[in-house]
């Protein structure tokens, strides 16, 4: 592969200052021969012969000065061979036979389309991502690649696919790393794949991470279904859980403190009466025992 080599070149202001003199002392002479044929000596237009050269010289010079803004680079070639990048900021001047072709250095966004690919367990889903980029080595972006810019795209959107295919969307098995409750170690693993696979074109990946994450239309519906069954009874679980210690709790209270003696027949009695007022969902109307004789009692006409 192509590596940089980074090049100095000399001080634009300066040789501004030298070109400009190259150039008014080409047009004297070329004034000063013409002056002298017509008014002095006719045969003194051979002058012109070494003086043409000159002034088109001077002109060719002028050619060689550039600016360049911070975070650009631009590699210079002579006759296509890489001579090497000028990085450094400034008005510079080169030899105005080499061909200059400029490269931002700067940070890029590449936002990706919504990709509809499967996770790893064949559900069709909907992803995409930005890419936080720039170019690192301008040798390798020009030279060992068509187009830099064009082959972050591609190989983006190639990374991304493959990602969605090795994770599944959600509800993986204990401890395994999904796309959407595992977004941290996925966005990582993202930019440690792209890095890979940009490092020929001289590209380094900042950062990269998901932005868009559903499941396909098709059958967002079902899974919103499937979602919302399993927080019914995760939720379930908890009620439950949280009625088994109460009932528990009032128990322990009951014979510590000796307020009443219950019999295995009342306390499952007591226990299944407390479990349906806990978990229950419709409000209980308690019904108060007084006790277990008969009353009679006279009405009055």
């Amino acid at each position: 592969m192509t590596q940089e080599r980074v090049v100095h070149c000399r001080n634009g202001w300066l040789m501004l200052g030298v070109n400009l003199a190259l150039l008014l002392s080409a047009v004297g002479a070329f004034v000063g021969t013409i002056v002298l044929t017509k008014q002095v000596n006719p045969q003194a237009a051979w002058l012109l012969v070494p003086v043409i050269p000159y002034a088109v010289f001077a002109l060719v010079m002028l050619c060689g000065h550039f600016p360049q803004e911070p975070n650009e680079g631009r590699a210079l070639l002579l006759a296509g061979a890489y001579h090497g990048t000028v990085r450094e900021s400034g008005f510079w001047w080169a030899n105005p036979l080499l061909t200059r072709r400029r490269v931002s250095l700067r940070s890029r966004n590449l936002e990706t389309q919504k990709l509809k690919v499967n996770d790893k367990r064949g559900n069709p889903i909907e992803i995409g991502a930005v890419v936080v980029w720039r170019v690192q080595d301008t040798a390798q972006a020009l030279f060992d690649v068509e187009n830099y810019e064009q082959f972050v795209h591609v190989q983006s959107e190639s990374a991304l696919r493959h990602l969605a295919n090795i994770y599944a969307y959600d509800h993986g098995e204990e401890g395994e790393i999904t796309l959407r409750s595992g977004v941290e170690e996925v966005s990582a693993a993202l930019q440690q794949e792209l890095q890979q696979r940009l490092a020929q074109a001289g590209v380094v990946v900042e950062e990269a991470r998901l932005t868009h994450l559903a499941y396909a239309s098709e059958i967002a519906g079902a899974m919103l279904r499937r979602q919302q069954a399993e927080a019914v009874i995760a939720a379930r679980k908890m009620i439950v859980h949280g009625a088994v210690s109460m009932v528990q709790m009032a128990l322990e209270e009951l014979s510590e403190k000796q307020v009443v003696e219950l019999d295995a027949e009342r306390k499952a009695n007591m226990v299944s009466n407390l479990l349906v007022v806990l978990c229950g969902e419709a409000e209980v109307t308690p019904v108060v025992n007084t006790g277990s004789g008969s009353a009679s009692g006279h009405g009055r006409g």
